[in-house]
Formats: structure tokens, C-alpha cells, sequence
């Protein structure tokens, strides 16, 4: 089989020297996909023009014949490296497309169902800064005007970052109560998380459970960011921390929580650490930037307040997003 290749190569070699034509040209062309149907490699092609150049013109100068074995020796090398590089972007085209797969079920999975609840105006966003979204806000509400929401960042990124979301909404919907408070909501699924979660994982989580009756929200933390009162009337900015560790921490410990009440446009602000460590070349955003762009639309629905610090926000970072961007604002209407 080989000596019939190399005798139709020869022939083909021969016949284009000769005529030098469009057609010896097409010829040649369609024998060489019949060799990369064996799968030829490179190396074994040029070794077979070397022996085909060696038959037709016997007188040419040794040199040009060392020539090929050069080539031969090149030729290997490259051929395993473009054998590697194929190889890689093939499992890079098959990442790319599990990711895909695996972002699309992410946002399937933890899709959670906006309140709707009189006297109160919700605006939220969500952005990855990769495929995989490492925060995660999660709603439950009721007929009787309570809204809960969860606020999740995990330490992490990726694949792990979102099988361990979805640990936290399976606890949240084990939980499924809109009246439990936040103390109750947060050693529930500390336990969960502890259990189920690699060791070096941890999650950071904000819950917050309004009640239209009376317009107050009672609120807990596990090692989150804190979130924002905004005192419309007073038109100032407060902290609300609240002390609890990271879950997964400790099984056993507990979350302290505080209630607030809320008058006609005021808002709370509640967030992960991708809006409050925004940056750019020059270093960190300041927080009171943040806090000039909402009251700067504090007159507008909640969902265009949101929408509008993150567009500043991105553009101020050149459309370059670090770290995953959350941002849920409850306002009081």
C-alpha cells in the first residue's frame, strides 16, 4: 500500500514538473486528501517527495538533499505540536459548551419569583462576571405581605461557586416560610451548607423580611456585606450591620438580627461586594459615588435606580466587570 502511494505521489510529482499546469495542480490537491484520509502525517509526506526528488532528478547537489532531511526533523515536531493544539482547542470548544449548558441550568434552577406587594417597589439585578454567577438573591412572599429576600455571595467562582448556590436554595426552599425570621433563615441554612459543602467553600448571605402591615423590615447577616438604609426625608445614608459568621463556618453558631421601619421613600439597599469593590486603574470606587448615583434617581422606580448604578458603574470601569454584580433595592412607595 505505501510503495502504490508513493509511486502515484511520484507520478503526480512528475507529471506537475513537466506541465506545471491548473490541473496538475487539482490533481495534486485531491491526492492529498486521500492522504489525509490514512491520516499521513507531515513528515512522512515530505520523506516521500525526498525519494520521489531523489528518482526524478538523481544529480541535484547533496545539500539540497540534507535540505529534506532538515525539514523531516522540523516537520515532527510540528506535527506533534499541531496534533497538541488541536487537541486543546477541541476540549476548549467542549468546555465551552458544558459552561454553556451549565450557566443556562444555573439560571434555570435558581430563577426565584419577584414579590408583588402593596406599598412596596423592588428593583434588582444580577450580573456574572463569568459564565457561572457566584451570587444568588432569592424571594418568598405571601398573601398576608410579608417579603423575604436573600441576598448569597459565595467565596469562590466557577462550577463550585454555583453547585454550592444551589445547596443554598434547596435549604431556602426546604425552608419555604416568609414569616420565619432572619435568626431562623440563617442558622437553617448554615446548617445546610455546613453539611453539604466542601470545607473550603463558605458563603456570605443577607435576609431581610418585610411587612407591609406595618412597613418594617427585621434583618440578619452572615458575614455580608452590609446593607444601606437611604432616609428619604433626611436624604442620608446608614449602615445596617448585623453580626453573624460566614456560613459553613460552624454548625453551631447564631445570627443576630434587627428590625427598622420605613417611611414613604426610603429604601434599603442590599448588595454583594462586585457593586462596593468596583475599581478602576485608579483604585477603588468610593462608596459615597455609589451612594450619589442612587439618591441622584431617588425619584425613579426601583428596578431604574438599579439599572443606573450599574451602567455608571460599569462604564466608569471600562464595560469591565471583576467580580459578580448584585444589587436589590426594596422602596418604600
Amino acid at each position: 500500500m505505501v510503495q502504490k502511494i508513493e509511486s502515484q505521489y511520484k507520478e503526480i510529482l512528475s507529471q506537475y514538473m513537466q506541465r506545471q499546469s491548473e490541473q496538475n495542480l487539482y490533481v495534486g490537491q485531491n491526492f492529498s486528501r486521500q492522504l489525509i484520509s490514512e491520516n499521513t502525517s507531515p513528515e512522512e509526506v515530505i520523506s516521500m517527495h525526498k525519494a520521489a526528488m531523489q528518482d526524478l532528478y538523481s544529480d541535484m547537489p547533496e545539500e539540497v538533499w540534507h535540505s529534506f532531511d532538515f525539514l523531516i526533523e522540523m516537520m515532527i515536531n510540528y506535527g506533534l505540536a499541531l496534533q497538541e493544539r488541536q487537541s486543546l482547542l477541541k476540549r476548549q470548544e467542549e468546555l465551552k459548551v458544558e459552561m454553556d449548558l451549565a450557566a443556562h441550568v444555573q439560571e434555570t434552577l435558581l430563577k426565584t419569583k419577584l414579590p408583588a406587594l402593596e406599598g412596596l417597589d423592588i428593583g434588582l439585578l444580577s450580573v456574572p462576571a463569568r459564565k457561572m454567577n457566584g451570587d444568588y438573591i432569592y424571594f418568598i412572599s405571601d398573601q398576608a405581605g410579608h417579603a423575604g429576600v436573600a441576598v448569597a455571595d459565595v467565596i469562590g467562582k466557577g462550577l463550585p461557586a454555583a453547585l454550592c448556590m444551589s445547596m443554598v436554595k434547596f435549604g431556602m426552599d426546604s425552608l419555604n416560610d416568609s414569616t420565619a425570621l432572619p435568626t431562623q433563615v440563617l442558622e437553617t441554612i448554615n446548617r445546610v451548607v455546613e453539611k453539604s459543602i466542601d470545607d473550603s467553600m463558605f458563603v456570605s448571605m443577607f435576609y431581610g423580611r418585610y411587612d407591609a402591615s406595618d412597613s418594617r423590615l427585621t434583618y440578619g447577616s452572615a458575614g455580608h456585606e452590609p446593607a444601606i438604609l437611604y432616609r428619604a426625608e433626611k436624604r442620608e445614608f446608614f449602615e445596617l450591620p448585623a453580626k453573624g459568621l460566614l456560613l459553613g463556618v460552624s454548625p453551631l453558631a447564631t445570627y443576630e438580627q434587627h428590625t427598622i421601619s420605613l417611611e414613604k421613600n426610603d429604601m434599603v439597599i442590599m448588595m454583594t461586594d462586585g457593586v462596593t469593590e468596583c475599581r478602576t486603574d485608579e483604585g477603588f470606587i468610593e462608596r459615597d459615588v455609589i451612594f450619589n448615583l442612587i439618591e441622584s434617581k431617588k425619584d425613579e422606580p426601583a428596578q431604574a435606580i438599579v439599572q443606573y448604578v450599574y451602567d455608571e458603574l460599569e462604564r466608569m470601569q471600562n464595560a469591565e466587570l471583576r467580580d459578580d454584580f448584585t444589587l436589590v433595592i426594596y422602596k418604600k412607595i
